[in-house]
């Protein structure tokens, strides 16, 4: 009888709640307004002959280069950020290696990393979320391969300082450390391109959250010159779509679109962080285009009747840390202002007490 190799069949499932996502969509953190429309305009000039091609890589990875401000060679265009994740773990962890993690945070990581038959090993985040960097540099070890952070973090919105992870890439020299910025822009730093000096240092990014191009599935994986150029051995020359490739140079040109996006994004952060104070609710500072806060034995009616008023919102109680937590998406200034009033109407609902009027 056919079998699968056992590190697959004892893999973690990651079923995220994708079916039946009718209204307001605040629960993936999304682009709320959708991408810029004038890249649009070239998805709607997409003709017949350029579907028939296979997809032409290197004109948009000159475009990233240059929008980056490295060389091409220091990158790799991906389908989304999966695929840089997952190229990073297939290239360097063999079986009886070691994944290191700080949980929460985002589930694909341990995913892809156990997916090789490596050993995954989870270290807790510190109080409030705060990332255990003394913890982290303890728990490295000749077998530690790999190294995954996610800055901005997700669920949570935290970060970590650019030298604590510069102190973390240099304390293991052999393992990848690989640091997901796929909410770069509503933070604004970076590691880029530090891998210069930290040769075993990667970055990626998606266009999936502040360009609104989730379906599209663009990400890209930066790294040093000698490191890409092994990574390109293990990747696919069309696992990106003519599509893609097509739009992906409007992306980089309307970068006011993305610019006026973020802004209302951060600005609703702060909306949002206000009135969850105005209420006594507590919640975790985020850097990102989300809020993570706790809501009690409250969470499920919460989010029902959240979506009763056409607002989607995201149970985070199976993650680690996150019991009776909710996190919820910021985006556009008006569905910023919708957000706000029906939070409003589902806490006085629920019996929550208004501490602060607004």
């Amino acid at each position: 009888m056919l079998k699968a190799r056992a590190a697959i069949r004892t893999l973690k499932q990651y079923h995220p709640p994708l079916g039946g996502r009718e209204g307001l969509r605040l629960d993936f953190n999304e682009n709320t307004a959708g991408c810029s429309p004038r890249l649009l305009e070239r998805l709607r000039r997409i003709d017949g002959e350029t579907l028939a091609r296979y997809p032409q890589r290197e004109k948009g990875e000159h475009a990233m280069a240059a929008h980056l401000g490295i060389s091409p060679e220091e990158l790799l265009l991906t389908n989304g950020t999966d695929e840089a994740i997952h190229l990073v773990c297939e290239t360097y962890l063999e079986a009886g290696d070691e994944a290191l993690i700080v949980v929460p945070t985002f589930r694909m990581f341990e995913i892809y990393a156990a997916s090789t038959g490596a050993g995954v090993t989870s270290i807790p985040a510190g109080l409030d979320f705060q990332f255990p960097t003394e913890r982290l540099l303890r728990a490295i070890k000749p077998r530690t391969r790999l190294i995954a952070i996610a800055n901005p973090n997700n669920p949570t919105g935290a970060i970590v300082p650019s030298r604590e992870l510069s102190v973390i890439a240099d304390a293991a020299p052999a393992a990848a450390l690989l640091v997901d910025e796929a909410y770069f822009e509503f933070f604004g730093e970076t590691m880029m391109p530090r891998w210069r000096m930290l040769p075993n240092l990667f970055v990626s990014r998606t266009f999936s959250k502040a360009y609104g191009l989730a379906g599209l599935r663009i990400g890209v994986l930066a790294g040093h010159e000698e490191q890409i150029r092994v990574l390109r051995r293990a990747s696919s020359p069309y696992s990106l779509n003519s599509v893609a490739l097509a739009c992906l140079p409007e992306a980089l040109a309307d970068q006011a679109y993305v610019s006026h996006y973020v802004s209302h994004a951060i600005e609703g952060r702060r909306e949002l962080e206000a009135e969850l104070s105005a209420w006594g609710i507590r919640f975790w500072p985020s850097r990102a285009n989300f809020v993570l806060f706790y809501v009690g034995e409250n969470s499920k009616p919460f989010i029902s009747e959240m979506r009763a008023r056409g607002i989607l919102v995201r149970d985070r109680s199976s993650d680690f840390g996150c019991q009776d937590c909710v996190r919820i998406t910021v985006g556009s200034r008006e569905h910023n202002h919708r957000l706000i009033g029906a939070l409003r109407a589902v806490f006085a609902e629920l019996g929550f007490e208004q501490q602060v009027v607004r």
